[in-house]
């Protein structure tokens, strides 16, 4: 699985990063970084509903091939 973000979409609110800190930090600059862009299956849940949990729909999960 790979974490995409669209950056024009995202507001760097942090709800992401609540609930799956180990791949998303919004920094004192105030932008989002994906720490992770491949995690491991033990984080697919997380990242599924940091994904569906983000107000503006920035992070979509892509399967890798």
């Amino acid at each position: 699985m790979k974490v995409v973000v669209d950056y024009e979409e995202c507001a760097s609110n942090a709800v992401c990063m609540g609930i799956a800190p180990e791949v998303f930090e919004v920094r004192d600059d105030g932008y989002l970084y994906v720490l992770d862009e491949h995690p491991g299956e033990e984080l697919r849940e997380k990242v599924r509903q940091a994904a569906n949990g983000c107000p503006t729909g920035a992070i979509t999960l892509v399967e890798d091939e």
